[in-house]
């Protein structure tokens, strides 16, 4: 199967790593293992200690699939499987629903599986593009008039990244009542879920709202823990029992560590919150004060996640811009281009609060440079 470059994924791969302020980061500070024991009121080093190193529950344990369904309303555990982080989740939703010949429509910016693998496997893959003069959210009219009669599948990435917009509950809604009336799957990337800065942390989940709604979560984002590589897949029975089906060719089990330390971080999940909120609210005030100040670029200021989306006022492709930035100031920041959004930059605010305010500074500097 031939598949598109990964471009987001190639390109911090290569520039990341000799980052001197490395801004492109959607990832809150990550906890080290003795940070995450000391504020989780159920951990027991010792359990840890004395884990066999074994193959794991094959489908996650119930522990954490009791742990993952405290996060939704209407699921049981039968409704879940733990994946190799969200992407592998991803890739096992598409794999296990579509074939060639079918209709997707994907809602960019968003994540490049949501289009890339669809494309792979031989479905028609439509794009539909956010507007920043909608506030980065969806058109419902626009999104009637692109479906078709074989659009099997819906993508969208709710709080959205790279543009942090958070769709409303009531608008989440009126897309299921435009999916349900074209018999259309919905599968919501919702990694970011948790980490609103507006009413509830926690915006509804799309397999709460609808039968054919599919839900991706990991323990990446909103709970610190990218290095745990867990993930899961919430959605009705039968899917799920498919996606097993070709979870088995892949995955066999996740980790048994992490699978202990990602239920023992969502039994503990409001200190985890907590202070993630304070470093989240930390770097938007930054980042604010930054555009208040900054001539040279516009955004509409996040609502949700971990990133903004920033258009740059100079004539300049994105990738020349942020490969001249980083190599003359040390600043990383994601090119536009590699998100289909050229004219704009990623930057990522949760990161350390002092590298946030240099690398700003220096990418301000960087653009009084250049014509």
């Amino acid at each position: 199967m031939r598949i598109d470059t990964f471009k987001i994924e190639e390109w911090m791969n290569r520039y990341c790593p000799s980052a001197v302020y490395d801004l492109t980061t959607t990832c809150i500070e990550p906890f080290s293992t003795r940070e995450l024991l000391s504020i989780c009121d159920t951990a027991n080093p010792f359990e840890v200690l004395d884990t066999k190193l074994t193959y794991g529950d094959i489908q996650g344990s119930p522990r954490l699939k009791n742990a993952i369904q405290s996060l939704y309303t209407n699921q049981e555990v039968q409704n879940i499987t733990v994946t190799h982080g969200a992407i592998g989740a991803n890739q096992l939703v598409f794999e296990s629903l579509l074939e060639k010949g079918d209709d997707v429509l994907s809602i960019v910016p968003t994540y490049q599986q949501h289009y890339s693998i669809p494309k792979a496997i031989g479905a028609q893959v439509k794009l539909q593009f956010l507007q920043e003069e909608n506030k980065w959210l969806p058109n419902l009219k626009e999104l009637e008039s692109n479906l078709t009669r074989r659009t099997k599948l819906i993508c969208l990435n709710n709080p959205n990244n790279p543009t942090g917009a958070v769709i409303p509950d009531e608008m989440l809604e009126r897309i299921v009542e435009i999916a349900k009336s074209n018999n259309s799957w919905i599968l919501s990337d919702e990694v970011y879920r948790g980490l609103n800065m507006v009413g509830n942390p926690y915006s509804k989940s799309i397999a709460d709202m609808y039968e054919k709604g599919i839900s991706v979560g990991s323990m990446s984002k909103t709970y610190s823990l990218p290095g745990l590589r867990v993930g899961w897949i919430c959605a009705r029975e039968d899917l799920i029992a498919e996606i097993n089906k070709h979870r088995e060719y892949n995955t066999i089990s996740v980790s048994i560590l992490d699978d202990y330390f990602s239920a023992l971080a969502l039994e503990n999940r409001q200190y985890i919150q907590a202070r993630n909120f304070q470093i989240m609210k930390q770097g938007l005030s930054i980042l604010n004060d930054w555009l208040n100040e900054e001539i040279y670029v516009k955004a509409n200021l996040p609502s949700g996640g971990t990133t903004a989306l920033i258009r740059y006022k100079k004539e300049f492709p994105s990738k020349v811009l942020c490969r001249e930035l980083q190599s003359k100031t040390g600043v990383a920041l994601l090119p536009g281009e590699t998100m289909e959004m050229e004219g704009t930059v990623r930057i990522g605010f949760c990161t350390n609060p002092e590298t946030l305010k240099k690398g700003l500074k220096e990418f301000s500097k960087f653009l009084r440079t250049i014509e």
